[in-house]
């Protein structure tokens, strides 16, 4: 197995890597909405939210030479699930090829860390 952190990467709230390697899948850490740059620091929406996830987890990927056409799986938590699972699916979805939609999890949580409105992680497969 590899742990990895990512140089640059998103500040973990707590102790975790950002990614464990394990058997030709990278389990990609739960992102949050903030920055490298502004730890804690989140958007106002879940439009915003979503594209600021997804911009952390491609720092990470390609910190592992990995992009979003590697993943596999995803599970998304959202908060305010009734009021933000359409807005959030209409930006994921633009993560994505066509066609290449990985499988996926969401689920409304009670509670996220920063009160962010969405959290997203991904399971990867490292081409042969």
């Amino acid at each position: 197995m590899q742990f990895h952190m990512i140089p640059g990467g998103p500040k973990p709230v707590a102790p975790f890597s950002h990614a464990v390697e394990a058997g030709g899948f990278v389990f990609v850490t739960g992102q949050m909405p903030d920055s490298p740059e502004a730890p804690g620091v989140l958007p106002d929406s879940i439009v915003s939210q979503t594209h600021a996830v997804m911009a952390n987890l491609r720092k990470v990927l390609a910190g592992l030479s990995l992009g979003f056409e590697h993943v596999v799986m995803a599970r998304v938590y959202l908060t305010q699930f009734k009021q933000d699972y359409a807005a959030m699916n209409e930006v994921y979805r633009t993560y994505f090829a066509e066609g290449r939609l990985p499988a996926r999890t969401c689920v409304g949580v009670t509670g996220l860390a920063y009160d962010a409105l969405i959290e997203i992680d991904l399971i990867v497969r490292r081409p042969d």
